[in-house]
């Protein structure tokens, strides 16, 4: 359990982590503050920072990435601002040990739940944002994703692996791959599905276990990708997700 910062604490924070200090430091205390906690809660603002730090991460990734078309822009944005995403940065930020909660959420580490941090951290934008307008909550959302922003990997990468394997497979003027369900196993509530992705025109197979079956699809379809002749594979070479074992040459 940690304990309640004090408001000038609060506001400290901020300024030394974010480099913003609020005109109203009102705001600032009910961006932090959870339902939880009292009728001065910070949903509001959180609906507010959700469409400001979308439309500034939008801007950013428009700057940077001059050559990316949509779909691309629009992949590197979800990896970004994603609830797991948010989270850590909120993580990273400390954000966490200044929520203000009730005793409830208090006691039961609300201060560490990923969606808490999330949306506190939407909130936080949303009352720059109320605060001082557009241009300073934008420059906040970019030194607060700064070191995020500069590892994200190659738009081309965060495509699907069923995706890139079709795209892969169509560029080179070769049939697209057949996927087949071989088993169903467990409870119906906690089910293991296997999939086989076959390419038989370059007679590669693989087979692979997912809790869904569209996620078997995709890790079958992340092995064949990595067994793909080098003259086939995508740009950027290994795939994201899914097992790295490669598949086998089909009978």
């Amino acid at each position: 359990m940690i304990p309640q910062r004090k408001s000038a604490d609060v506001l400290r924070w901020v300024e030394a982590s974010l480099g913003y200090h609020f005109a109203d430091g009102s705001l600032c205390q009910s961006a932090l503050t959870h339902r939880s906690a009292g009728a001065d809660h910070n949903e509001r603002l959180e609906f507010l920072g959700d469409s400001v730090l979308n439309c500034s991460v939008a801007r950013l990734l428009f700057d940077a990435h001059p050559d990316a078309d949509e779909g691309e822009l629009s992949r590197l944005r979800a990896t970004l601002v994603s609830g797991e995403s948010l989270a850590l940065i909120a993580q990273r930020l400390g954000v966490g040990e200044h929520l203000k909660l009730g005793a409830g959420e208090l006691k039961s580490g609300g201060f560490r739940r990923a969606s808490i941090l999330a949306d506190t951290l939407e909130a936080i934008v949303g009352a720059i944002f109320v605060d001082s307008g557009f241009d300073a909550a934008a420059a906040v959302v970019a030194t607060m994703i700064g070191p995020e922003f500069s590892a994200l990997p190659a738009a081309d990468l965060l495509k699907d692996p069923k995706t890139r394997l079709q795209e892969a497979l169509q560029a080179a003027g070769l049939a697209l791959p057949q996927y087949t369900l071989t088993a169903v196993a467990g409870e119906a509530h906690a089910q293991s599905f296997t999939v086989t992705c076959e390419v038989a025109t370059l007679a590669l197979s693989a087979a692979a276990e997912g809790t869904s079956r569209r996620r078997a699809e995709q890790s079958a379809a992340a092995k064949v990708l990595e067994s793909l002749p080098l003259k086939f594979r995508p740009k950027g070479g290994k795939t994201v997700g899914g097992d790295a074992s490669p598949a086998r040459k089909s009978p």
